[in-house]
Formats: structure tokens, C-alpha cells, sequence
């Protein structure tokens, strides 16, 4: 399958239709459909089925499409990279950050960085893990920094530290000025956390397991920064990591939460990539930022 095509097999699959697909390329329907044609007859099978002016993916394009966003994802980083390098933007450094980290402890790491290296052009990506593969893979960040070391095999994971887990309280709840909270404390409360299926739930759970006690999130979330606004609302007690500067946040009270697991935080490459010396000497300003909580 040609480029060209590849593109417009990738746009079909997310349009579902070819005027919506030929929106999002920019060109005449009738273009595309001949463009899709040629793929077809190359490739001697079928790709759609025509039902009243939508097309129906084959099982065929069922099975070859997650390849085909896998190599349109590296031809779009690819052409962002020629536009950088057209721009005179050589010195461009991207990394990426889920939020506790990208709260806490990236700022630091840029803020040294830029001293010394002020000509470099530094992006930035604030992005849950699943995306930040994404990015590593497309090429669109050369580092990220996740709380997760379980990656897949292509990602290299350098664990830096690690970080345990807190309760945030609104500032009136009876139990606010507790030194810290168990969790057969919060059997009785409502309780905000990380969704299921995800490290930290599979974490927290495991250890509450360990000590007999239960943990079922009556309020899930994804980032542990959305828990502010709910514990702010009087929503519940929020379970979430202690790496964020919870403290600034008015209306709220942070607590131990005892016996806590740890979870990393993991600095993540692509694995057989080579990092550019910038991006090396940006990685040297992170591990340094994460020293402390090692």
C-alpha cells in the first residue's frame, strides 16, 4: 500500500464515510474514492463494502487497520520533524509528562535545563500513559515521565524513584487534623481514587487486600489533579499520590494514608532510539529533579 493511499485507507477507517474522509485530507470525494479503488485492485481484495453511500470495513481492513495507524502515526512525526528542521527549529527538545510528575517535579528540570541551554526550543506534552507511548513511538517526545514501569517491550523504563500515596480531605471533615488514615478508615467513607484496571487502583487495592481491608472508589478517576474540584465539592476523602503540591490548593487537607504502597516513577525512551545530546543532557536535569525522592 503507497502513502497516499495508506493515508486515505486510515482516514476512511476514522471517518466511516468518504465525505467525511475527504474533509479531513482535504481533497474531492471523487479523488479519494479513485484513490481507494487503485488500493483495492493493488492489493486484490476488498477494503469496503458500498451500503447507501457509507462504507462497511471488510475483515480485511478490520485486521490491517491498527498497523496502518501505527505507520500513519510515524508519517505524520515525520513530517512535523522536516517542518522543525525547515524552521530552523534543529534544537527542539520534546518530552512528555503525566500530570503529577509534569506538576511537581518537571518545571525543575526545565527551569535548570533552560539556564544553561536557552536557545533550545523545549514542547512539552501533559498526556496519560497510553498516549504517551504514542507520542515515544511517533516520535513526537523523546522522554516521558509516567508512574508506571510496566510498559511494553519497545519502551525503555529507567525507574528514578518512587512516590506513596495520600488522602486529601475537605477542610471541614471531622477527620481533617488526623495524622494520617488507614484503609479501614475509609470503609465508612465515600472515597475518590484511580479507576480500575489501572497501576495505582491495582496498587492501592493489593495493599488494602494485604491488610483486610477492601477499596472500591465510590467517585473513579484517571488523573489524580481531578480529584481537587470533588474533595473541594465535599464529595469524599480523595486517595491519591503525594507527588503533587497538594498544599496549595485552598479548601483542603492532606493526610498520611498508613501503610501505603509505593508506586515508580519511571523515566520512559523508545528503546533502540538513540537520544540526540540535548535530549541526554535533559534527561540529566530530570534524573537530578527526581534525586530526592529516590
Amino acid at each position: 500500500m503507497r502513502v497516499r493511499q495508506l493515508e486515505v485507507f486510515t482516514a476512511v477507517m476514522r471517518a466511516g464515510t468518504v465525505t467525511g474522509a475527504a474533509r479531513l485530507l482535504n481533497i474531492s470525494q471523487p479523488a479519494l474514492s479513485q484513490i481507494l479503488i487503485h488500493a483495492e485492485d493493488e492489493l486484490g481484495f476488498a477494503l469496503f463494502d458500498r451500503e447507501k453511500g457509507r462504507l462497511r470495513p471488510t475483515p480485511e481492513a478490520r485486521e490491517l487497520y491498527p498497523e496502518a495507524e501505527r505507520l500513519f502515526a510515524g508519517l505524520e512525526g515525520m513530517r512535523r520533524k522536516t517542518s522543525d528542521l525547515r524552521l530552523g527549529r534543529a534544537g527542539l527538545v520534546r518530552v512528555a509528562a503525566s500530570p503529577p510528575p509534569a506538576m511537581a517535579l518537571l518545571p525543575q528540570a526545565l527551569a535548570s535545563f533552560r539556564a544553561q541551554h536557552p536557545d533550545i526550543i523545549l514542547r512539552t506534552h501533559v498526556a496519560p500513559i497510553a498516549s504517551m507511548v504514542a507520542l515515544l513511538r511517533a516520535g513526537d517526545a523523546a522522554l516521558a515521565l509516567a508512574l508506571d514501569d510496566n510498559l511494553p517491550p519497545d519502551i525503555g523504563v529507567e525507574r528514578l524513584a518512587a512516590t506513596a500515596f495520600c488522602c486529601l480531605l475537605p477542610e471541614d471533615h471531622p477527620r481533617a487534623a488526623t495524622a494520617s488514615l488507614s484503609f479501614a478508615d475509609l470503609l465508612d467513607e465515600a472515597v475518590i481514587s484511580y479507576r480500575n484496571l489501572t497501576r495505582p487502583h491495582e496498587e492501592l487495592e493489593a495493599a488494602a487486600r494485604a491488610q483486610g481491608a477492601g477499596f472500591r472508589p465510590d467517585i473513579e478517576i484517571d488523573s489524580s489533579i481531578a480529584a481537587v474540584g470533588f474533595v473541594q465539592a465535599g464529595l469524599g476523602i480523595a486517595v491519591v499520590d503525594a507527588l503533587l503540591p497538594w498544599k496549595q490548593y485552598p479548601g483542603i487537607c492532606m493526610t498520611a494514608l498508613a501503610g501505603s504502597p509505593r508506586v515508580p516513577l519511571s523515566l520512559l525512551t523508545l528503546k533502540d532510539k538513540a537520544l540526540s545530546r540535548a535530549e541526554e543532557i535533559l534527561r540529566g536535569h530530570i534524573r537530578t529533579s527526581c534525586a530526592d525522592l529516590a
